[in-house]
């Protein structure tokens, strides 16, 4: 089965895989990251698990770029495009149930949180943070999400 997710960005393409005939495995596939290792994002049965987002942007050369501005920007960016990407498939950020955060610099730790509060209320999802050496393009943040519902 093809299914096309419409919203206000570029169509996800689902495509169903059931590894046991039992499981309702779909893997997403925006075109977002074409070329590249890795989809979207997985459902599995009402889970599911979105592949890490950094603060980038296709370029004309359709290559990506990390957008200026620092870790507050890059934090704002990050989830504006986890939210687009929810709901593609059809979640809300309030189905966010685990964020995994990796930063470049664990002492932009309070920035990121100052942004990270202004897309959640209580209670809040669990989460795990932890620096990292590098991120993709130079990025200063990732953040990859599991939502439920």
């Amino acid at each position: 089965m093809v299914a096309i997710f419409m919203s206000g960005s570029a169509p996800a393409i689902a495509k169903d895989k059931s590894h046991d005939g039992k499981n309702n495995i779909t893997f997403f596939d925006s075109g977002k990251f074409t070329g590249l290792p890795f989809s979207d994002g997985v459902r599995v049965g009402n889970i599911l698990f979105l592949s890490g987002e950094i603060a980038s942007e296709r370029q004309p050369d359709n290559t990506f770029k990390v957008i200026p501005g620092g870790i507050k920007a890059e934090t704002k960016k990050i989830f504006e495009n986890i939210r687009a990407s929810l709901n593609e498939k059809g979640y809300e950020m309030k189905d966010i149930v685990k964020c995994t955060v990796m930063l470049a610099d664990m002492s932009e730790w309070a920035e990121f949180n100052e942004v990270y509060q202004t897309f959640f209320s209580q209670p809040y999802p669990a989460r795990s943070a932890f620096g990292v050496s590098g991120l993709a393009l130079g990025a200063k943040a990732e953040v990859e999400c599991i939502a439920a519902k």
